[in-house]
């Protein structure tokens, strides 16, 4: 097979090389910028947070399962309160490329005829880079310390991680620090590519934000 033939099996119906791209971290409002992108804009808008949560999951299952492992969820004290901040990062991390693989299948099945925005805090900048034919076709939101704070006091489900666990408040601690962690990583990736980093203090709201992200994005948005 050529390798013309491998780029478009990877690719059948030209939706990659025509996506935009919105990485970053956790709390960020990346699903509510790329929600409203979709209906400004008519873009098609893809949540990775959602398969990710489903399908993804099950997938993740399955290879538990196939390597051998339990097919069950670790023990929640175990992920959450035993696990210090930093360790939690790394596991987080060293998933991301093989679960990025799983967005590129949902999204190679995808055919619009306007770009789709992919959102989600596991398109991360060294996944998407080798893939896109600019750095202006990503952008990195990441929450600033103190609106990722309100964030976790307001929004219900930053508020609670849907788990019972002996400590909640040290489980939540270390969600959140390892959330700071896992964007900092995205941020410094972000750098050395050359990827906009866009900071969200809660100075704009949602709509705000999604202006600059549109703005950004407009040599695509207008073709």
């Amino acid at each position: 097979m050529t390798s013309h033939d491998d780029g478009e099996a990877r690719d059948p119906f030209g939706t990659l090389r025509r996506a935009l791209w919105i990485g970053g971290g956790q709390w960020a409002g990346k699903s509510t910028v790329a929600r409203l992108l979709a209906v400004n804009h008519g873009v098609t808008a893809y949540h990775y947070d959602y398969h990710d949560a489903r399908g993804h999951n099950d997938r993740r299952i399955a290879r538990r399962v196939a390597l051998g492992e339990p097919a069950t969820e670790p023990d929640a004290d175990a992920v959450w309160v035993r696990t210090t901040p930093e360790e939690m990062a790394a596991q987080t991390l060293a998933g991301f490329p093989e679960r990025f693989q799983w967005a590129l299948d949902d999204l190679r099945a995808l055919v619009s005829g306007r770009p789709i925005i992919a959102e989600g805090w596991g398109l991360r900048p060294e996944l998407v880079a080798p893939i896109i034919d600019s750095p202006r076709r990503m952008v990195v939101m990441v929450p600033a310390p103190e609106f990722r704070d309100r964030q976790a006091r307001e929004l219900p489900r930053a508020a609670s991680l849907g788990h019972r666990v002996s400590d909640p408040a040290r489980a939540q601690a270390n969600r959140l620090a390892r959330d700071r962690l896992v964007a900092d990583d995205a941020v410094r990736a972000a750098h050395r590519l050359g990827i906009r980093v866009i900071e969200v203090d809660g100075s704009r709201d949602a709509a705000g934000i999604a202006e600059i992200v549109a703005d950004h994005f407009s040599p695509y948005l207008d073709a």
